[in-house]
């Protein structure tokens, strides 16, 4: 018997975006994993971005988020083109701003679709756009003293 995709399940949830957030305090990778919970899917992808010790070849010290009074709503924006793009049953994106120490967490998104590849997709997209389009910065201390600001926009 051939599979049909008219099930309501393989298709993109009427309202998808189920958390979007930039916060100071640490984030919780498992906030963001059971914001997109969905018995539909059959994928879920998780990306976390942590803090690492070097950039460029060069050892960072210290690491500080600032970003934009609009950078949620740019968020917003970025999940809602993710979602007109991918059949999405659960999305969900948040970034941390302040002064952070290597480790630490500084981005978690996820995202639920009704297969893996999809998800694996999606998610990529989600957090490719996310860091190339929200004006969030990232000002670094390297152990030589310089300094160098990166930022989306």
């Amino acid at each position: 018997m051939a599979r049909t995709h008219d099930h309501p399940g393989e298709q993109a949830a009427a309202d998808p975006i189920k958390l979007l957030a930039i916060r100071e305090t640490p984030l919780s990778v498992d906030e963001v994993f059971q914001a997109v919970g969905d018995d539909a899917s059959g994928g879920t992808t998780l990306f976390v971005g942590t803090v690492r010790n070097h950039d460029g070849g060069a050892d960072v010290d210290a690491l500080g988020y600032s970003c934009h009074p609009t950078a949620e709503a740019e968020m917003r924006r970025v999940a809602e083109k993710v979602v007109a793009d991918y059949p999405v049953r659960a999305l969900a994106a948040v970034h941390r701003v302040g002064d952070l120490r290597i480790g630490d967490i500084a981005v978690v998104v996820a995202v639920s679709c009704p297969h893996r590849g999809e998800a694996f997709e999606a998610c990529r997209k989600l957090i490719d756009d996310l860091k190339h389009e929200v004006p969030i910065w990232k000002h670094q201390t390297f152990s030589d003293g310089t300094e160098e600001w990166v930022g989306a926009c």
